[in-house]
């Protein structure tokens, strides 16, 4: 039923990335499926070019994906089992193509409600239970 579990996670929210993954390990165990996690980081601003380093995205990309990795080691599946992407764009829209690409059955994902200084989080997670195609599971 649930082959193909897609986990968007946010890597500076470690509890609520730990709840999603929990949920999402669970159900795979008990569905035999693979998990995606997902990690989406906004571009760097092309104004902001001229005052970081011209490698500065590669940097992000080798932390961010060390960060990723550790977690999928985590997840009590086979490692061939999980697998992980850090994308970059627009969150709940690469989330959505991502969950397409890859043909997800289940989306997992961690929200709270949103405060002022949350707001963004919440119209995501709301934004990918209207626009996903699959099933979305919100943890709270």
């Amino acid at each position: 039923m649930f082959a193909r579990i897609l986990v968007p996670i946010d890597l500076a929210e470690r509890q609520m990335t730990k709840d999603a993954v929990s949920y999402a390990e669970t159900l795979a165990k008990a569905f035999d499926g693979d998990i995606r996690l997902v990690n989406v980081q906004s571009l760097t601003p092309v104004k902001l070019l001229d005052y970081v380093p011209q490698d500065f995205d590669e940097i992000i990309r080798r932390g961010l994906g060390a960060e990723l990795s550790k977690v999928a080691n985590e997840i009590e599946r086979p490692p061939a089992r999980v697998s992980t992407a850090l994308l970059f764009g627009p969150i709940y829209q690469t989330i959505i193509e991502e969950a397409e690409r890859w043909r997800s059955d289940l989306i997992v994902l961690s929200s709270h409600r949103p405060g002022a200084d949350r707001f963004l989080i919440g119209s995501n997670a709301s934004a990918i239970v209207r626009h996903a195609t699959c099933p979305v599971l919100v943890i709270h």
